[in-house]
């Protein structure tokens, strides 16, 4: 294990943390001049490691080894966190983009039947308008179309029929 240092005023501390108060220590004891301290110092801390027992420091190296594995497993599920948390904002991103689609289905859907029904109501004008200028056809009369006053007198009729029809188109459009 790491090396350690017992002042009467301070606690045990690793061997790097030694060093750095080893060297601060020289100074105080330069200036307190109190050498005879520190020899019993280091006779204790010789004494308290000889007593203590070979299971005392294999239950230390137990506790570092667990706090190992739950500091390597807390970093394990960090890294789960974050795939999680990317998961999650994927799948709001596809339901986003789902609800879209079906938005625009749904006004796609609704804007077919719209012109269904509209085709439908042109066919239906359409064969009215088919009737009516049928019908106007058929009033004229072709085989007088020979005698040029007949022929005048029929164009002012089906002019006048067309007009009507074309007044009827008006009024319903």
């Amino acid at each position: 294990m790491a090396e350690t240092k017992t002042t009467p005023k301070t606690r045990k501390t690793p061997a790097k943390k030694a060093v750095a108060s080893k060297k601060a220590a020289p100074k105080k004891t330069a200036a307190k001049k109190t050498a005879p301290k520190k020899a019993p110092a280091k006779a204790t801390t010789a004494k308290t490691r000889a007593k203590r027992p070979a299971a005392a420091s294999k239950a230390a190296a137990k506790d570092l080894r667990s706090v190992a594995v739950e500091t390597s497993r807390n970093a394990l599920r960090a890294g789960l966190g974050v795939y999680g948390m990317a998961y999650d904002q994927v799948l709001e991103q596809l339901e986003m983009l789902q609800s879209q689609v079906d938005d625009a289905q749904g006004k796609l859907n609704e804007r077919r039947k719209q012109a269904e029904n509209l085709y439908k109501s042109l066919i239906k004008r359409g064969s009215a308008v088919e009737k009516d200028a049928l019908k106007a056809l058929a009033d004229l009369e072709l085989d007088s179309l020979a005698d040029r006053s007949k022929l005048e007198a029929q164009m002012k009729k089906a002019k006048s029929r067309f007009d009507d029809l074309k007044g009827k188109f008006g009024k319903v459009a």
